[in-house]
This record gives structure tokens, C-alpha cells and sequence, in this order.
């Protein structure tokens, strides 16, 4: 069953083409993918990012609790500071989910996480407190409590300014202000991230406080921005998508994704066999995957990655996208770590025909 999404008649009157993902009905795009992409590249959009987890971690020894779970030092975090991203591990290193993690208080922690895993990462997470004995840390579900926006582009701080909220423009990257109000509105939490590879901010408040900042963003000029261009925005950067680039099967090393893991860290769920990775190598390596210009034919999952003129099989696509920038396709995948090479040429079959592309590294585009 699919879940409405909270705020739809607002999208919906924006002329917002809605669809389907991690379970949430949820806006794709409202003009064209193209055209919010470049509005968030050149000046400003926002986004309704609803559909993403929101889990509440809270108690005695909460801090504690949660620095088991996860291969980065949690310990020095002080309050207003995301000490992420990060990971959920499984026993043998490969990724439940990757999550950005809010400390709020010494005992209280927000986990933001991706809607197809919400219910796996709770499960995971219930299932440690008990097997490791913090029966004094809570973990509630907060999806449901509040709703999610973003304000991303290099015109965003000046859209906070118009609307007499300045202060938030002084925080740092991967910081945030507790409850705090914007054009009237009351904001649980207003974080710096950007996501997008552009500056950008992160809203999470009451559903109705969350639509009325939404509209109040769009009339100050932003433009509202839907999952196309959430997925190509993201793509440019190079930046990994749960349950296409990562998953399971895929360890950290695999992915190349340094950022979710300190290397000294041994005390943690999936951290000893995180070390065996690093010590025996990657199986596979991920990638970047690029079309010559102009081919504005996409990369797929699941397209196979051939060595020119040969039936050699060196790798499998795992999501790719249209970039505006380039003016080409490009996509991530997963090579073979002998033909982990970047700069060389490689084909790409799509139905039945093998296109040129090449391999290179992260991200697609410099700001």
C-alpha cells in the first residue's frame, strides 16, 4: 500500500506529477526535471522530502547506545552538530542503510533516513538495544510527526534573509538550531547540509507548519523541485542512493564511501569485518560511468559494462541519469577492481547495442 503523502493538494495544485517511491506517494516533478535542475544549479528550489525516515533515539545512554551502532566516532558530537553521514552495518560489513544523524541532546538523537529502509533500520536498531542490554534508550518513529523540506541552490541563504531568518544563514555545514520559527512558522529542527552539491538547508517541522513554509519559500522565488531532479542532482555529485548503489552486499570499501567510517573505530556493530574489508580490499569498486556528449541516453541498473570489442564483462550499472550540466548520460556502476581504471574507454549495453562511455571518478561536475 502506497502512502499518501501529507501534502499533496498543494503539489498537486503546483501541477506536480506525482509517483511513487520507498513506499510514499511523492511529487516527481512539476515543470521538467531539466528546468528544476538548473534552477537549483544557478539560483534556488526546495524540495518535499516527506518520504524520508525521521527516528527518534532517546534515554539513558542513548549517545552510548547509538556509537555501537554506527563506524563513526560519535563521542565527540556536542549538541547542533550532524556528525554524519554515517551507516548501519550488518555483522559483515555490508551497508543496511546510510543516515545523517542530529545529536539534539546528550540523551536524544535524530536519525534521518531512506524511506525504503525505515522499517528495516528500526527493526535493527530495536533488535541491538535489546540484544546489548540498553533497555533505557527509546527508539520512536517520527515519520509520521513531522514532515521534511529542502531549500537548496546558491541563492538559498539569500531567500532565508528575504524572509527575516538571517540566523540561520551564520550556521555551519552539518550543523543545526533547535526550535526556532521562520515567516511565523515553528520549526523543530533547520539543519545545513546540501545535499544537492549547492549550498542548502533542511526543515523538519509540524505538517502544517512544513506546508506553510513550503509556500511561503516558493512566493520569496524559489522554484518547488521534485525526485527527477533530487536523482540527476545527486548523480552530478556523485553522491550514492540506498538501495541502488548501496546495499547489503555492498561494503563501505566497495563503495568507496569514506565519509560514513573512521578507520580506527573497532567498537561497533560491523566494524571488525569492516577492517577485514579494508585489509583484504575492495571486491568491486564503484565508479563513474560517462557518456560521450551529447548522447542523452541513460545508463540503467542492470546494464551491463563490456571492455571495446570484446565479450568481457567488467561491470554492472547501478542508477544513472540525464545530466543538464554535461549535456550527456552518465551513471554509477560497479567494476571489477583489474578494471578499475579511470579514464578508460568501456561500452555500455543497452538493448542489444553497445554504447561508448568511459570510466571516471567522483563527482561528474567541480562547483
Amino acid at each position: 500500500m502506497v502512502i499518501q503523502h501529507p501534502h499533496r493538494t498543494i503539489h498537486i495544485s503546483l501541477g506536480a506529477k506525482m509517483g511513487e517511491f520507498g513506499g510514499w506517494e511523492t511529487p516527481i516533478s512539476y515543470t521538467s526535471v531539466k528546468d528544476e535542475h538548473i534552477a537549483v544549479r544557478t539560483r534556488v528550489g526546495v524540495f518535499d522530502l516527506t518520504h524520508m525516515g525521521r527516528i527518534l533515539i532517546k534515554g539513558d545512554n542513548a549517545s552510548e547506545f547509538l556509537s555501537k551502532m554506527v563506524p563513526k566516532k560519535m563521542e565527540k558530537a556536542t549538541p547542533g552538530t550532524m556528525p554524519g553521514p554515517t551507516a548501519l552495518l550488518n555483522e559483515k560489513s555490508g551497508i543496511i542503510d546510510d543516515v545523517m544523524p542530529y545529536k539534539i541532546s546528550e540523551n536524544e538523537w535524530l536519525l534521518a533516513v531512506n524511506a525504503p529502509n525505515r522499517d528495516k533500520d528500526i527493526s535493527w536498531l530495536k533488535k541491538w538495544r535489546d540484544k546489548l542490554g540498553y533497555t533505557g534508550v527509546a527508539i520512536e518513529d517520527y515519520t509520521f510527526e513531522y514532515s521534511l523540506i529542502a531549500l537548496q541552490g546558491p541563492e538559498a541563504s539569500k531567500i532565508l534573509g528575504s524572509l527575516g531568518a538571517g540566523q540561520l544563514t551564520q550556521i555551519k555545514p552539518l550543523t543545526f538550531i533547535h526550535d526556532t520559527s521562520i515567516a511565523g512558522w515553528n520549526i523543530w529542527i533547520a539543519s545545513r547540509s546540501g545535499w544537492t552539491g549547492e549550498d542548502g538547508f533542511e526543515f523538519i517541522a509540524d505538517p502544517e507548519s512544513t506546508e506553510g513554509l513550503f509556500k511561503a519559500f516558493i512566493e520569496a522565488g524559489a522554484k518547488p523541485c521534485g525526485l527527477g531532479a533530487r536523482d540527476s542532482l545527486r548523480m552530478e555529485v556523485g553522491f550514492v542512493l540506498a538501495g541502488e548503489d548501496i546495499d547489503e552486499n555492498v561494503t563501505p570499501v566497495d563503495a568507496r564511501y569514506w565519509l560514513v567510517f573512521d578507520y580506527d573505530k573497532i567498537d561497533c556493530i560491523g566494524c571488525q569485518a569492516l577492517k577485514e574489508a579494508l585489509s583484504i580490499g575492495a571486491r568491486k569498486v564503484r565508479v563513474g560511468v560517462r557518456f560521450k556528449k551529447k548522447d542523452r541516453r541513460i545508463p540503467r541498473r542492470g546494464y551491463e559494462i563490456f571492455v571495446p570489442g570484446t565479450d568481457t564483462v567488467i561491470g554492472t550499472v547501478t542508477s544513472g541519469a540525464y545530466s543538464p550540466l554535461l549535456d550527456r548520460g552518465i551513471g554509477q556502476a560497479y567494476i571489477d577492481p583489474s578494471h578499475a581504471l579511470f579514464g578508460m574507454k568501456v561500452e555500455v549495453e543497452i538493448r542489444g547495442k553497445r554504447v561508448k562511455a568511459k570510466i571516471v571518478d567522483f563527482p561528474f561536475i567541480r562547483k
